[in-house]
C-alpha cells in the first residue's frame, strides 16, 4: 500500500486536492494523509467542510504581515517533521503558491518523489502572475509526476525540456470538484448570498496584484461605464479585503445604484453567483476554469493568461485592463453578439482524480 501525503493551504488548493483525497479514501490500495499549512484559516475550513474532509496535520504557518520569504522559511522549517512522521511514498502539491513550491523543494531535498497537480501552466512572464509563474516552474523541475490538465500544458513542459516519462494529461481536478458539488448542492438560492441580488447581473471578481494602481482604476471606470450603459443589469462585485483593491473599488463604484459591492463570499456562494450570472468579469484563473462548466462567458481582466484553452475556443476573452476593450466585450456579450459552444469544459471531464491515482499506483485507467 502506498502512502500519499497531500499538502494544501489556500482555498483553491483545498478545492482542487479534495477530489483526490476522496477518490483515494474510496480505494484499498492507497493511504492518503492530508496536511494543511494554516494559510487562509477561515476559508480553508469552509472549503474542507464542503467535502467533509478533516486534516491530519496543520503547520499553522500564518503570521500577521508575513512576507513571501517568511512563508518559505516557515514551510522549510516545519514540513520535514511531517515528512518524517508520515513517511510518504509521494508528496503531492497543487498549483503555484509559494507554499507548494517550498514543499516540493523540501521533498526533493529529502529524496521523496513529488507529484504536481495542475502542472505546465505558463504565461512565460515571471512578473505576471508574480510569484506564481516562478513557483510553478520550480515545482515542475523537481517533480517525478507532472499531472497536466491539458495537452497545451503538457506541450509547455516538453518545450522546457521536462522528461516525457514524468508527464501525464489528466484534466483539471477543479472539474471533479464541481461535479461533486453540483451533485450535492443546488446552487440556486441567491438570497443566501445577498438579499439585494437580482437577475440579470454581471459577476465581477478582480484582485490580482499586477493590476494594483492604474489597472484597478481602469477596471472600476469600465464597470461604472457598463453599469450606466445597462441600467437594468446589476453588477455584483464581492470585493477582496486587500486595501489595494478595496480602496479604488469603493472610491470609484460606491453609490452607483446597480453596482452592488459585497464582502468576499464563501465558495458555495461564489459558485451560486457564477451559476446564475449572465457573464463574468474576472482576473481569477479558477473562475476561468469553472465558468465553462456553467456555460458562462468569461471576460478575463489580464494581459496574459496561463489558461488559453478557453480563450482559443471563444469561451473566454482576454481584454486586460483596457477600459474600451472591457466595455466593448461586456456590450457584445449582453447583446448576444458573442457566439460560443459550451458542450464540454476544455479543462477536464470530471475523472482527473481517478487518472492521477491510477498513474501513481500503476493501474490502468478505465476512462
Amino acid at each position: 500500500m502506498k502512502t500519499i501525503l497531500i499538502i494544501a493551504g489556500t482555498r483553491p488548493e483545498i478545492i482542487k486536492t479534495a477530489p483526490v483525497v476522496l477518490a483515494a479514501r474510496s480505494r484499498k490500495d492507497v493511504e492518503v494523509r492530508y496536511c494543511l499549512t494554516g494559510q487562509h484559516k477561515t476559508m480553508a475550513m469552509e472549503a474542507l467542510s464542503i467535502f467533509g474532509i478533516e486534516p491530519d496535520a496543520d503547520l499553522k504557518i500564518m503570521r500577521p504581515n508575513q512576507t513571501l520569504n517568511d512563508i518559505a522559511a516557515s514551510v522549510f522549517e516545519k514540513i520535514p517533521k511531517i515528512f518524517n512522521q508520515t513517511k510518504p511514498d509521494v508528496v503531492m502539491v497543487q498549483g503555484d503558491t509559494t507554499t507548494a513550491a517550498m514543499v516540493a523543494f523540501a521533498a526533493f531535498n529529502m529524496k521523496i518523489p513529488v507529484a504536481h497537480i495542475e502542472a505546465g501552466l505558463r504565461t512565460f512572464n515571471l512578473n505576471a502572475p508574480f510569484p506564481e509563474e516562478a513557483n510553478r516552474r520550480l515545482i515542475s523541475v523537481v517533480s517525478s509526476y507532472n499531472f497536466c490538465p491539458t495537452k497545451m500544458s503538457r506541450d509547455n513542459l516538453l518545450k522546457e525540456g521536462a522528461a516525457e516519462s514524468t508527464l501525464s494529461v489528466v484534466g483539471n481536478t477543479v472539474v471533479d470538484a464541481l461535479e461533486l458539488i453540483k451533485s450535492k448542492y443546488p446552487l440556486s438560492d441567491l438570497t443566501k448570498v445577498h438579499p439585494d441580488v437580482r437577475t440579470p447581473y454581471v459577476l465581477i471578481t478582480a484582485h490580482r496584484r499586477e493590476s494594483f494602481g492604474g489597472g484597478f482604476d481602469n477596471i472600476c471606470t469600465a464597470i461604472k461605464k457598463c453599469a450606466e450603459s445597462f441600467p437594468n443589469h446589476q453588477f455584483i462585485y464581492p470585493v477582496h479585503l486587500n486595501p489595494n483593491v478595496k480602496g479604488p473599488v469603493h472610491k470609484l463604484l460606491n453609490g452607483i445604484p446597480n453596482v452592488k459591492l459585497i464582502p468576499p463570499v464563501p465558495y458555495l456562494e461564489l459558485l451560486t453567483l457564477l451559476k446564475n450570472c449572465e457573464l463574468v468579469l474576472t482576473d481569477s484563473g479558477g473562475i476561468q476554469e469553472e465558468a465553462p462548466s456553467f456555460g458562462k462567458h468569461c471576460i478575463v481582466l489580464r494581459e496574459v493568461t496561463e489558461r488559453m484553452e478557453s480563450v482559443n475556443l471563444g469561451m473566454s476573452e482576454l481584454v486586460g485592463t483596457d477600459i474600451e476593450k472591457i466595455c466593448t466585450s461586456v456590450q457584445r456579450t449582453i447583446e448576444g453578439k458573442i457566439k460560443y459552444d459550451f458542450h464540454q469544459n476544455p479543462y477536464g471531464d470530471g475523472h482527473a482524480s481517478k487518472r492521477i491515482l491510477d498513474i501513481l499506483l500503476q493501474c490502468k485507467s478505465t476512462h
